[in-house]
């Protein structure tokens, strides 16, 4: 009997044993298993350990080795439906299209004059903005003011030459009226001698008269024809000269159109002599300097506009549903922090080979297809202000060609 209800535990053989034997003594029946207690089976009769180590412990392989066909078919399926599923993705739920090859485009030009001479002012610097109307180029304008005071006088001389031949053309025609009255004046005449050599032959023959006065009254009537003659010839002569005088005047209102002409262009040309912004832009790639003599034609500065668009090549399989009006969202290189919205405005009717210098020639030699790039027009809604873009600027645009509801 154990006091205080303690844990019943092995006897110690030798209560009078020491503190030390009694701990190895506790140290060796640790060591020592226990023997197993018997299991019962089903029918609740115990089993020995001999039986226990009589029956074999199976393994079940596993699921891979069990059901291999239908493992890989499963993944197969797997596969094919996450790449319809990717299919569907990119056809149908990802509503952006986007390249690299894009750029900012527009229809720059290079600044020439139209005449020759000194420059006498450029009041424009490189890079500078300016508005339509403002002055880029002075010419030295002295040479042309001569040439237009030197066209003002041939005009002069011109109008004078028309007005001496219209002068002479209505004194010819006086002497034609002049003329005309001889005409009537000799006919008169011509009628009395016929009449007085009529009378004289009546008297001759009746033997009134003389035969030497009836012979001067025909000389006279003769004198009389020749007379009428010379003054219808005369009639003739001054109405042809009143022709003569209107092809001078025709000439000189040939010579009066042409000096009026020199001096239209001569006047031109002085309005030449400055060089002014057809419209808003800047100028850029400055050459010309003051004192520089230049040809006309000769370039001087090259000019953007400042109607700028992206010209973005896509390939032919990204248009499919793209549309003009579609919303843009464009990214400038150069400007990352700066968001730029536009929309597409137009899509080239063609590829970009198809209207190239050398465009391919498809029918001849080998044929590799190759997908090809088709420029699409787009239109910022608010290019920035603060920073400056030109052509040749880098751009990604991404067009929406679903939108989202």
């Amino acid at each position: 009997m154990l006091e205080n209800g303690g844990a019943t535990g092995p006897a110690n053989p030798n209560p009078n044993a020491s503190a030390g034997q009694r701990g190895e003594a506790e140290r060796s029946e640790a060591r020592t298993p226990s023997s197993p207690a018997p299991q019962a089976d089903m029918s609740g009769s115990p089993r020995d350990e001999g039986d226990a180590k009589a029956a074999p412990q199976t393994r079940r392989p596993s699921l891979l080795k069990r059901h291999p066909f239908y493992i890989l078919l499963g993944l197969v399926l797997v596969a094919l439906a996450g790449a319809g599923g990717y299919w569907y993705w990119l056809t149908y739920s990802y509503p952006y299209e986007t390249t690299d090859d894009a750029f900012i485009d527009s229809r720059q030009f290079a600044i020439a004059p139209q005449i020759s001479g000194a420059i006498a002012e450029v009041p424009v610097e490189d890079n500078q903005h300016v508005n339509a109307g403002d002055v880029l180029f002075r010419i030295d304008p002295r040479d042309y003011q001569a040439a237009l005071e030197e066209a003002k006088a041939r005009v002069a001389a011109a109008q004078a030459s028309v007005n001496g031949a219209d002068a002479q053309i209505a004194a010819q025609q006086a002497q034609v009226e002049e003329a005309r009255s001889q005409v009537e004046q000799a006919q008169a005449a011509l009628d009395f001698a016929q009449q007085e050599a009529k009378r004289a032959q009546e008297l001759v023959r009746s033997g009134a008269g003389t035969v030497q006065t009836a012979q001067q009254q025909n000389s006279n009537l003769e004198q009389q024809q020749a007379a009428l003659a010379r003054a219808r010839a005369a009639v003739v002569s001054a109405q042809k000269q009143v022709g003569s005088l209107q092809a001078q005047k025709a000439t000189s209102l040939a010579d009066l159109r042409q000096a009026e002409a020199q001096e239209a262009q001569a006047a031109l040309n002085l309005t030449y002599v400055t060089v002014t912004a057809a419209q808003p832009g800047r100028v850029v790639r400055l050459t010309g300097a003051k004192g520089q003599y230049v040809q006309a034609g000769q370039a001087l500065a090259m000019f953007v506009p400042d109607d700028i668009w992206v010209t973005a090549n896509f390939k032919e399989t990204q248009i499919t549903d793209m549309r003009p009006g579609q919303p843009v969202d464009i990214h400038i290189d150069a400007y990352p922090d700066h968001k730029i919205t536009g929309h597409v405005d137009s899509i080239q009717p063609g590829s970009g080979t198809a209207f190239s210098l050398l465009p391919a020639e498809n029918a001849t030699g080998n044929y590799v297809k190759v997908v090809q790039r088709v420029p699409v027009k787009i239109v910022a809604d608010n290019w920035p202000t603060d920073v400056s873009i030109g052509p040749g600027m880098s751009v990604v645009p991404t067009v929406t060609v679903h939108p989202q509801d």
